[in-house]
């Protein structure tokens, strides 16, 4: 059994498995990073806290989605180079490797003076990951890692209701937060 946070006693509405070395390709458990950090189960509070400050520290690119809090099971993240691995739409991966490519520092966090280092879609901007023309021209909100990171927080903090069965952490030089 993984371990669990304090808040979870009692059965709250609210809880995430955290694997946060960990990647499925092809329905197999890959690790991302060695030594492999332990899957731990966490509450929506502690599974932001830990999410913001490992996501602020991450140097690499990010194209993230706000998840459908009605039906997400899964909230990852998956690097470019494995998006295809993923079992990612190769449309939906050329829309993501576009927009990676154009995160190339020109732009400012919309919060801050520094450089953008992520690529936020709301519900309102992407619906849903098929729409991949919308997802290669819409304008989304630019953010550095600090912001990024406290942006997906309070968007994973808005759905009242959730029992994430994944949830990872970003590696490698660049990628996307995905939900299904």
């Amino acid at each position: 059994m993984p371990a669990e946070c304090a808040h979870l006693e009692g059965h709250p509405p609210w809880m995430a498995t955290f694997l946060p070395d960990n990647l499925f390709l092809q329905g197999k458990n890959v690790r991302v990073r060695e030594p492999q950090r332990p899957e731990v189960s966490l509450c929506r509070e502690c599974l932001c806290r830990t999410l913001e400050k490992e996501l602020a520290a991450y140097a690499g690119r990010v194209v993230a989605f706000e998840p459908d809090g009605e039906s997400m099971t899964q909230y990852f993240f998956v690097a470019a180079p494995d998006l295809d691995a993923a079992g990612v739409e190769p449309a939906l991966a050329e829309a993501i490797g576009g927009r990676l490519a154009r995160l190339n520092g020109e732009q400012s966090c919309q919060e801050c003076a520094r450089a953008a280092t992520w690529l936020w879609f709301s519900r309102e901007q992407a619906p849903n990951l098929d729409e991949t023309a919308t997802i290669a021209s819409a304008n989304g909100e630019y953010f550095c890692a600090e912001h990024g990171a406290k942006r997906l927080s309070r968007a994973l903090e808005a759905i009242e209701h959730a029992n994430l069965f994944y949830v990872n952490a970003a590696y490698g030089e660049g990628g996307a937060f995905l939900w299904i």
